[in-house]
């Protein structure tokens, strides 16, 4: 497995799904079911719309630190003839709204970034975006791995630096668009579902009324997306 391939396998994980069973009526009763209607909102609530709003009109980074960083991130997820690159991505933007989302990763990002203008001047006389690629490599060789046995609290700072930008890389990369696109991810996809098998109905004295049956057992319509009434009845 190559690097790119690693670092991929990182953020992928298992989406596991839930089946509802509607329009089941047992024997001959009925019983007549009761919709509480819910406030619901779709994407961000208001409220989370109003915080965003505020943190874009902050600037955390300062034109020095987001160039360092831009130039780290594409170390860690560079452009080739194949992929695309962390800034392509526009990591360091997701990287800058987060540390004003969560203030306490501010020390730690500004703080590495120092180090590693710091660590560059000491060894090259150079600040780290300045140097060449074998330069910074070597530089970032030195805390890019970390001895899972010993606890975050007691390693080094620059490697829970380091760290902390590789997860928050590959987070901004593998969800943005570029990044869903190349691990091929198409979202979820309704399953083909027959509805409950017929013996199993029986055993537990329940029968599909045929109206709910041609209108969620029919996998011609199994990609259209269901409309309901002001009431919760099913209109599509």
């Amino acid at each position: 497995m190559d690097r790119r391939k690693s670092l991929k396998s990182m953020v992928l994980g298992t989406v596991a799904g839930g089946l509802a069973l509607h329009g089941c009526k047992p024997g001959e009763g009925q019983t007549e079911e009761v919709v509480q209607k819910a406030e619901v909102f779709y994407g961000r609530t208001p409220e989370e719309k109003e915080l965003n709003a505020e943190l874009h009109e902050i600037q955390f980074f300062n034109a020095h630190e987001m160039a360092t960083l831009a130039v780290l991130c594409d170390l860690i997820l560079p452009k080739s003839d194949e992929f695309k690159s962390a800034t392509d991505a526009q990591v360091p933007d997701f990287i800058e709204f987060m540390a004003k989302d969560l203030p306490e990763m501010q020390t730690d990002l500004r703080g590495g970034l120092m180090w590693l203008d710091h660590e560059s001047n000491s060894r090259f006389q150079m600040e780290f975006k300045s140097l060449g690629q074998e330069q910074q490599h070597k530089i970032l060789d030195e805390v890019a791995y970390y001895d899972p046995e010993v606890p975050e609290e007691e390693r080094p700072a620059s490697i829970n630096f380091f760290s902390l930008v590789r997860n928050l890389t590959l987070t901004g990369f593998y969800t943005s668009k570029i990044g869903i696109e190349e691990l091929g991810y198409k979202g979820n996809m309704p399953n083909v579902w027959d509805g409950v098998p017929e013996d199993v109905l029986k055993q537990h004295g329940m029968a599909y009324e045929e109206e709910w049956l041609a209108k969620c057992v029919d996998q011609s319509k199994r990609n259209i997306v269901a409309e309901w009434d002001e009431n919760g009845n099913l209109i599509s």
